[in-house]
């Protein structure tokens, strides 16, 4: 039987959120890298192990407001790096909380994960905020993003190791605090969703 790092089991790891069933992949790898292999179909992404999709997005984690947020040190493309990140704050995950360090990071997805997004309107020259769904693959898209921002901003310029600042914000998103950045910006999104309805 297949094991994730060959080390933690997903056999008995549910998605609880209906809305993400289809959208995270717990079907487990050795080594958590497909090389772009699903990416001739639609919805791509969602047939990667979600591991993977982790990994991946430690590689270049995305725009922040206006500027691409690039950090020296991690973003360097280099698999290898980004991988032993990942398993580094499972192990650490692990120790804490005592659990399989894959569910504590579903859970954490699903809980950081926004239902609600802002865009805005153009109407006679004005602009006007307005409340939309999110679709599910966004959702987890997002989860990620802000997850790893949040621990690259944690351990940029600071004593904190990526691995431990990671393994943080995992388990902060896991217990619903506001310390996770995912969650402090879940909460903002929403909040800003339901004042401009």
């Amino acid at each position: 039987m297949i094991k994730a790092f060959n080390r933690w089991d997903t056999a008995g790891i549910k998605v609880q959120d209906p809305g993400l069933v289809n959208y995270i992949n717990l079907k487990p790898l050795f080594v958590p890298k497909t090389t772009g292999r699903y990416a001739k179909f639609r919805f791509h992404k969602s047939k990667a192990f979600i591991v993977e999709r982790l990994v991946n997005m430690l590689f270049v984690p995305g725009h922040k407001g206006k500027k691409h947020k690039y950090t020296s040190g991690h973003c360097t493309g280099k698999s290898q790096t980004a991988y032993k990140i990942v398993e580094e704050a499972f192990k650490k995950i692990e120790a804490r909380t005592k659990k399989n360090p894959i569910e504590v990071y579903v859970r954490a997805i699903e809980h950081a994960a926004p239902r609600e997004a802002i865009i805005t309107i153009e109407y006679g020259g004005a602009r006007y905020p307005k409340a939309v769904e999110c679709s599910p693959q966004r959702r987890v898209d997002l989860a990620l993003r802000m997850m790893v921002q949040g621990a690259y901003a944690k351990s940029f310029n600071s004593k904190k190791p990526m691995v431990d600042a990671l393994a943080d914000e995992i388990i902060a998103a896991y217990n619903l605090s506001q310390s996770s950045n995912a969650i402090a910006k879940k909460l903002e999104i929403e909040r800003q969703a339901d004042a401009s309805r």
